[in-house]
């Protein structure tokens, strides 16, 4: 291989980090409640403070669209992702209706759950615990979003989880908050053990305790009251 040959493939590599460094910090960010829900991120203020261009930042910005974490306004930039009081509790009500129609089909008689899925609940669980024992709130949100997706995977049910993930997406910001606020109120290991034992009935095939679990689940117990609907 030519110097000429490599050079083409390194450059792409270093422009490709970039996007990636940034999405990553702003992930963060917006995760661990440094920038709130509804904040403007100005291009000019972010490329000073990231030291990169406008290119890598605007990539950045429409992959975290893609994700639900910022929107894009027309003729006024782009803002945290901000769901209304009422569109949190319409979410969240939902996401709970499709999780016990995922429990019922999972561990209906004569079901099987899906293993992979099993499996992805108890990896996602273990690495919500090792999380809160190194204090990282990012990884622990993506634990968290990872185990509401494995629970509905358990079902098997393809269609359910078409459904299920733009949903999860919408909320990921405000499950990450009521996870840290909980930390702050509670012993931070609470809410890993809380997913841990919703794993443990499901893996244990006893519906009426996983549906007793998941009822008992605390999903938006510690939004602040400007939050929750009226």
């Amino acid at each position: 291989m030519t110097a000429d040959a490599g050079a083409a493939p390194s450059g792409r590599l270093e422009a490709v980090s970039l996007v990636e460094l940034a999405v990553r910090r702003l992930r963060s960010e917006i995760l661990n409640g440094a920038l709130a829900p509804g904040e403007r991120l100005v291009e000019e203020q972010l490329t000073r403070r990231f030291g990169t261009s406008r290119a890598p930042l605007r990539e950045a910005l429409r992959l975290l669209g893609q994700q639900g974490l910022v929107e894009h306004l027309p003729r006024r930039g782009v803002r945290v992702t901000e769901l209304s009081p009422r569109d949190i509790d319409e979410l969240f009500s939902l996401r709970d209706v499709l999780e016990q129609f995922a429990l019922r089909c999972a561990l209906a008689p004569g079901a099987t759950p899906v293993a992979a899925g099993l499996a992805a609940m108890a990896e996602a669980v273990e690495r919500m615990e090792r999380a809160t024992e190194v204090g990282d709130t990012l990884a622990q949100a993506a634990g968290h979003r990872d185990f509401h997706i494995a629970l509905v995977t358990v079902a098997g049910h393809r269609h359910l989880l078409g459904v299920y993930e733009p949903v999860i997406l919408k909320l990921q910001l405000y499950m990450a908050t009521n996870m840290r606020r909980e930390a702050r109120e509670r012993p931070p290991i609470a809410g890993p053990q809380r997913h841990r034992l919703l794993y443990d009935a499901v893996r244990a095939g006893d519906l009426d305790v996983a549906l007793a679990e998941l009822a008992g689940h605390g999903t938006r117990t510690y939004l602040a009251p400007e939050l929750q609907a009226e």
